[in-house]
């Protein structure tokens, strides 16, 4: 995280307040590094230095972020005296800990101490920072995930997933190929979280029971495609050379919004046109609209699978066998379920349920962008069911005002993708 400055605004500066209010120092997650937010901060740090969040200070708050602290255990104490002191609970604790006996700890013995809140916040923008403190913080959390990374993006950020499950039948979700579709990398974040913790906690999940989820299936959640694009729309990329590269695509474009427009990689790729699925046919409708160079959205590429991203995509699809596959987007509260005349056994079925249980429409996908997406590539290739969600209303990038709406419809969306099966 770089460092910020009292009169700063933006991610960081929200990053910081949510730590703050995380940490039981209450500050408005307002993105600007104003006086109110200052004094909190001295507060919490304990001096009376400048207003200034370095290195040394994001070591405080970035525990409050990942959502876990470390504790060396000393001699005569409990875990009852430890949850205390952190005020969480010694059942997550033993979670995270699961070689821990509690009743007989060891002095000097290292534990992972989760904090009592939920790490899925619904209030800041997401980035790859965030996305990556998020999957570390599962992981400790909830030691039976699985995580690991799919590839590195154009900017050499890897694009990480999370496997929930040990099942024969594997399912994949994935979100933000666009980088101004990023409210959906929450999305699929909170369904990790609350499906992780009910199965720890021995709990149902919205009426399923979680330990036949966890036997019978393999999910992978891929929550982030395109971080660098993520990241360059919400303003933290600080490389001067990509970001000049991108301010000289974005110049070709002018009807585009900078960096809001922003749906491609930062070569100006879109990576849902890239799939060898009539990858021909979506470069001739493209460059028909003009879209025949790099370009903040609707550039195919000089080929299919020409950008790293969807590359990465490919290859981790062709080294498994999913059953079924789900790509969340935004927006229009939208279902696309068939590619050409494919009809996968069952597609429909499971498309109706989708629609039936978020309130969204079912729908072909239309002409204009009808080829070469990932779902199409997936449906052509297997075929099987394979679904584009477009979640949410208005104009990209959504507000996270609409994220508790936007999960309230596709939480069982998300957990139909696999029962539905």
């Amino acid at each position: 995280m770089r460092n910020i400055y009292i009169g700063d605004v933006g991610v960081a500066v929200q990053y910081m307040q949510l730590a703050l209010n995380r940490a039981g120092f209450p500050v408005e997650i307002n993105g600007q590094f104003d006086r109110n937010t200052c004094s909190v901060l001295r507060t919490f740090l304990g001096d009376g230095v400048g207003c200034y969040v370095d290195r040394a200070a994001w070591t405080k708050l970035i525990p409050y972020l990942k959502g876990y602290t470390t504790h060396i255990i000393t001699a005569g104490e409990t875990l009852w005296g430890i949850a205390d002191t952190y005020d969480t609970q010694v059942s997550a604790i033993l979670t995270a800990n699961p070689s821990v006996d509690a009743m007989n700890l060891q002095a000097g013995t290292r534990i992972y101490v989760p904090f009592s809140f939920a790490l899925v916040d619904e209030r800041v923008p997401y980035t790859s920072i965030l996305t990556e403190y998020i999957l570390e913080g599962l992981q400790v959390r909830y030691p039976f995930l699985v995580s690991g990374c799919i590839g590195k993006s154009v900017m050499g950020k890897e694009v990480c997933y999370v496997q929930i499950g040990e099942g024969n039948t594997e399912v994949c979700y994935n979100a933000c190929f666009h980088a101004n579709e990023w409210i959906t990398t929450p999305v699929l974040l909170k369904f990790a979280e609350e499906y992780a913790k009910a199965y720890a906690e021995g709990e149902e999940l919205y009426g399923e029971d979680t330990e036949t989820l966890f036997r019978e299936f393999r999910l992978y959640l891929i929550p982030m495609v395109n971080p660098d694009g993520a990241d360059l729309v919400n303003n933290v990329i600080r490389n001067e050379d990509y970001l000049e590269q991108t301010r000289a695509i974005a110049a070709d474009y002018p009807f585009i919004p900078y960096p809001n427009g922003w749906k491609a990689n930062i070569n100006g790729i879109d990576l849902n046109l890239q799939f060898p699925a009539g990858w021909e046919n979506a470069k001739e409708i493209k460059f028909e609209q003009g879209f025949t160079t790099p370009a903040p959205r609707d550039y195919v590429g000089e080929a299919p699978l020409s950008a790293v991203e969807s590359i990465n995509m490919y290859r981790f699809t062709t080294s498994h066998d999913f059953q079924l596959i789900l790509a969340y987007h935004t927006q229009g509260e939208v279902i696309y379920w068939k590619y050409l005349d494919y009809e996968p056994e069952n597609s429909r079925r499971i498309a109706e349920y989708f629609g039936r249980v978020s309130g969204y429409q079912v729908e072909e996908t239309p002409y204009a962008s009808g080829y070469a997406g990932y779902k199409d590539w997936f449906i052509e290739a297997y075929n099987r069911p394979g679904y584009t969600i477009e979640a949410g209303l208005g104009e990209n990038p959504l507000s996270m005002e609409q994220f508790p709406q936007i999960y309230h419809d596709n939480r069982l969306i998300l957990l139909g993708g696999m029962t539905q099966l």
